[in-house]
């Protein structure tokens, strides 16, 4: 058997570090999908589904050189959730994606990081463009899609999620132009 070696780069913004998820996020990830705060990313599940979904997460790294990281606060330590770039087999497009803990919500983490992980697959990966996909009852995750500069672009029926919206990313080349404040 061959396993690939990967690595996770590990990203900083003012407040967080973006780093690999580890053994000790689980926990926390645990809790959430099992609580009806994870409704809009396939929960409540029961702790060995959240086990697979998180070693999904990590295995999207080794499949395709990107995926999401882990959330800690710098100040504390505390794992806050996770952001990141997703597009696993049958995905519509690219996307950046954002999964927080009900403790680090309304504090503007999901946009900082996901600031931080649009730049990674603009500026490293070499993406153009991104999308996010939103469960249309998702008014936080649509808040931060807007701080984003992202707009609503469609409806799109997902086999999984059911009607959900898809809001496209400013463009790497409008960013570069100075969109969004430049990264905000």
């Amino acid at each position: 058997m061959t396993v690939t070696a990967f690595s996770i780069p590990t990203l900083e913004t003012e407040r967080l570090i973006l780093r690999a998820l580890c053994e000790g996020d689980i926990a926390f990830e645990k809790a959430f999908l099992a609580s009806d705060d994870a409704r809009f990313v396939g929960g409540p599940m029961p702790p060995h589904r959240a086990w697979r979904s998180i070693a999904m997460v990590i295995g999207h790294w080794a499949l395709r050189g990107f995926g999401f990281w882990a959330l800690e606060e710098k100040k504390t330590g505390q794992y806050m959730g996770r952001v990141g770039l997703w597009y696993p087999d049958g995905w519509l497009e690219r996307e950046i994606g954002w999964t927080l803990m009900p403790h680090a919500w309304g504090k503007g983490f999901a946009t900082e990081a996901a600031i931080a992980s649009r730049a990674h697959a603009y500026d490293v990966l070499g993406w153009d463009t991104a999308i996010s996909q939103i469960d249309p009852a998702n008014e936080a995750s649509r808040a931060v899609a807007t701080r984003l500069g992202a707009s609503f672009e469609k409806h799109h029926e997902d086999p999984d999620f059911g009607m959900i919206e898809i809001w496209r990313h400013p463009s790497a080349a409008d960013l570069m132009a100075g969109g969004m404040e430049a990264y905000a």
